[in-house]
């Protein structure tokens, strides 16, 4: 096993507010960014891959440098003066179109740049420096679990050159819950019994390495269309699990719950994922 070898991450970054609010799951990702440097060094760079930019086809956003992009409304208008300013990593983009058409899947290069909430918020808490050079990739929401996980397959020699592979979004998420009490229901919410239920068994599975029932979590995760009525949100937890790879366990970093139904979770995938742990 090579020490040095980055695990891929994936985050739950919530509702815009945990830009303002960090909460359990902010407080996480603000050591997260220094435990991974501790670790294994600085990045070299960064894919990120949001459950909030996507595409008909993967697309590469290799543009020189990235602004936050303000991809929501009707919240607290200081979110809108948020900003992370960070490099773009066009020159990495070369070697991603080439891992991928390796793997015989296709992919796109545009010289667009910006980072959706998804990318921009964990960034924040983790890199707030905003140095590290950004590669956002838009995936496609339209494709399975392991279709993802093949996608994530492909990216995976990326962490033996000090990429690391951060995917974005939620492990449940399930809008209609989230409002139902309001834009700004209370924050600490008991937990619904769904929402542990179902996150409860991502973990469960995950310590199993039971890729079979992973892949499947829509027809055998117990509550799966009510946390995911859309399932864009834990996409890209599989595109992390396949640059990890199905031999080692994934590792839950964090656990947490916002609004009572909006889960916090953040995984580590690969050999070097229990590194991680608190």
């Amino acid at each position: 096993m090579d020490s040095n070898r980055l695990p891929s991450i994936f985050v739950s970054h919530g509702s815009p507010m945990t830009a303002l609010e960090p909460g359990a799951a902010g407080a996480f990702m603000r050591e997260l960014g220094p435990r991974i440097t501790e670790a294994f060094g600085r990045p070299r760079a960064i894919l990120a891959v949001s459950a909030h930019t996507a595409a008909r086809a993967p697309v590469l956003l290799a543009a020189d440098r990235h602004e936050a992009v303000y991809d929501f409304g009707g919240f607290d208008p200081a979110l809108y003066t948020l900003r992370y300013d960070a490099p773009g990593a066009p020159a990495l983009a070369d070697r991603v179109v080439s891992l991928m058409h390796a793997a015989g899947l296709p992919v796109h290069l545009s010289r667009e740049g910006g980072l959706d909430h998804g990318n921009w918020t964990p960034l924040r808490y983790m890199f707030p420096e905003a140095d590290i050079p950004v590669l956002p990739l838009a995936f496609v929401p339209m494709q399975s679990p392991a279709q993802q996980f093949a996608l994530g397959e492909a990216l995976a020699p990326l962490a033996d050159d000090g990429v690391l592979i951060l995917a974005s979004g939620s492990i449940t998420h399930n809008l209609r819950r989230v409002f139902s009490t309001g834009m700004r229901g209370p924050l600490d919410a008991p937990e619904i019994a769904e929402s542990r239920a179902f996150r409860d068994w991502m973990a469960a599975r995950s310590v199993e390495r039971d890729w079979d029932a992973l892949l499947a979590y829509r027809e055998r995760a117990p509550h799966a269309v009510d946390m995911h009525p859309t399932d864009e949100h834990l996409l890209p937890w599989y595109v992390a699990a396949g640059a990890g790879g199905r031999e080692a366990a994934p590792q839950r970093l964090h656990d947490s719950v916002t609004y009572g139904c909006l889960g916090m979770d953040a995984y580590a995938f690969g050999a070097n994922a229990p590194l991680l742990l608190d």
